[in-house]
């Protein structure tokens, strides 16, 4: 599965007399794949431990150890996905085989599958998420109702219980920021 397109980080930071400089510019380094060999790949970008954000001198990769579902607690993290054409192997997860699917991003806290879920990988996370669809459509799928963003579009999605389908026999490419939120008493 590959997209028409590969990408850079650039990463800036100062020098020791304070002035700009380019400390890092490559493809990210962390990628994971996640449902198998016809999965999504995950490219981790960057994150933020804190709000406000550290802004040092000379950050090096955050460090973490495999991939985590949402942004550290205060923070923001940034990643790029592949999305696949979505064949019958999504489809057709059971609950107990989407919530491993989340596991391996400890996220299985928040898999919401099962019942009448309108999708196998319906999930919820207290945070704030911009998506950017870069290339190719993605439908978007919440507890009532869908759509699909096509390439430009922009998703705001504010903690709601939702899915990610693609359907259109072409790999989709989608930024994400994500940010650090919290529910209010009502929404938990």
């Amino acid at each position: 599965m590959e997209t028409n397109t590969t990408f850079r980080r650039i990463v800036t930071g100062h020098n020791t007399e304070g002035k700009a400089i380019i400390i890092s510019d490559e493809a990210p380094t962390r990628t994971y794949m996640v449902g198998g060999a016809n999965g999504a790949k995950f490219h981790e970008v960057w994150n933020t431990k804190q709000t406000p954000a550290l802004i040092d001198a000379v950050s090096k990769d955050p460090e973490e150890t495999g991939l985590i579902l949402g942004p550290p607690k205060q923070g923001t993290r940034i990643r790029v996905i592949d999305f696949p054409p979505e064949g019958d192997e999504i489809r057709n997860l059971t609950k107990e085989q989407a919530a491993e699917h989340f596991k391996t991003m400890n996220g299985e806290h928040a898999s919401k599958a099962g019942g009448n879920a309108p999708h196998p990988l319906m999930h919820k996370t207290e945070t704030i998420d911009y998506g950017i669809v870069l290339e190719g459509e993605l439908s978007l799928i919440v507890d009532e109702g869908e759509t699909i963003a096509k390439a430009g579009d922009i998703i705001v999605q504010r903690g709601t219980n939702h899915a990610w389908s693609n359907r259109s026999g072409k790999v989709c490419r989608v930024v994400f920021i994500l940010i650090d939120g919290q529910f209010e008493d009502n929404l938990r």
